[in-house]
């Protein structure tokens, strides 16, 4: 008898009038939205635009369930094209089935075209939403719980998960809720991120290539004690595989990008700095002032001279009203000295005669 467990929901959809709410997608909508607030919080914090995150989100998120799927798809292609099965239920993606590394390859596609667009570096918006991708992985597991699947080996722990279905070959019973694992590992891993981040100033994709280090050690753990049907190579699944493979290529970008671009992008999206752009518009009363306060000074100095001037032309004016009485005294000087030269002239002979 099972004292404490983990119970599994009685229905993985809750009806809304024609439209059913599935738990699967509603858990990967919840995921999304707040993978985009953190990214966008981190891109403003960057130097970045506030809506930026959003806008190349519309790109990567289409990309990267189509991504997720195809993934799923091609790696369990018996489920869907085999005997006896209905190829169509390949495109009900609500019924469950992403893979997180087609997810991410695709979507990184998606966000490449995105940033393409708006003159973005890839590598700083993906250092970005780091954080952000992982707690969407968090979140988005809990819409395995809603679907009873992707549990571990039989348990009697605690906290062990109850399935109760018996559809598509599940046996009811007690296992390791593996979705509850990665759940709090990838929370774990963005919290790592943001502490890397902040600690070594990470750029150029170093926080993404984090992100992906840290999830694939923690997905190797986690895979291995999966007990749902997988293809397997030299004993080990194939996600197994590809974790490994894909957190030796994240440890090879971060020492070798670490090496030819050390430190962080100072600009991460050239319209933010553009004098009078988009943003100016947006400038507050405060930085406004100094501008009238430069306008009235402007004013005054104007005003300084205007009087300078009409105090040179007064100048000039009693300049030429001297120089005009100057000119008329000496014609009355010459007159005068004149004068008095006639006079001498009369009475110089009358002192001879005498």
């Amino acid at each position: 008898m099972y004292l404490a467990y983990i119970p599994s929901p009685s229905r993985g959809e809750l009806p809304l009038g024609p439209i059913p709410l599935r738990g699967y997608a509603f858990c990967i909508i919840i995921g999304v939205f707040v993978a985009v607030w953190l990214g966008n919080k981190r891109w403003i914090a960057r130097g970045g635009r506030a809506g930026t995150v959003a806008d190349i989100a519309v790109w990567a998120v289409p990309f990267g369930l189509v991504g997720g799927r195809l993934y799923h798809v091609i790696t369990d292609y018996e489920l869907y094209f085999s005997e006896g099965r209905d190829w169509v239920d390949a495109f009900k993606i609500w019924q469950g089935g992403l893979g997180i590394w087609g997810a991410i390859a695709l979507g990184a596609v998606g966000a490449w075209i995105g940033c393409r667009r708006r003159g973005i570096p890839l590598p700083a918006y993906a250092d970005a939403i780091a954080p952000g991708i992982a707690v969407a992985q968090a979140l988005g597991r809990w819409g395995n719980w809603f679907n009873q699947e992707l549990y571990g080996r039989e348990t009697h722990l605690p906290w062990a998960l109850h399935i109760t279905s018996d559809e598509g070959g599940r046996v009811p019973g007690y296992y390791h809720p593996t979705f509850l694992y990665e759940s709090l590992w990838c929370i774990g891993v963005a919290l790592l991120v943001i502490w890397a981040d902040r600690r070594f100033k990470l750029g150029h994709g170093r926080a993404f290539a984090v992100y992906v280090a840290a999830y694939c050690v923690g997905r190797a753990w986690i895979e291995y004690m999966r007990v749902d049907d997988a293809h397997h190579f030299l004993g080990l699944r194939l996600n197994d595989w590809t974790a490994l493979i894909v957190f030796l290529l994240a440890v090879a970008y971060i020492i070798v990008s670490a090496k030819k671009r050390p430190g962080r992008e100072e600009i991460v999206e050239p319209e933010a700095d553009v004098p009078g752009g988009p943003d100016a518009e947006a400038a507050s009363p405060e930085a406004e002032e100094p501008v009238e306060g430069a306008k009235a000074e402007g004013a005054k100095t104007e005003g300084a001279k205007a009087e300078d001037t009409k105090a040179e032309d007064a100048k000039a004016e009693d300049a030429k009203a001297e120089d005009k009485g100057g000119a008329t005294a000496a014609p009355k000087a010459a007159g005068e000295d004149k004068a008095a030269a006639g006079a001498s002239s009369k009475s110089a002979p009358t002192a001879r005669e005498s």
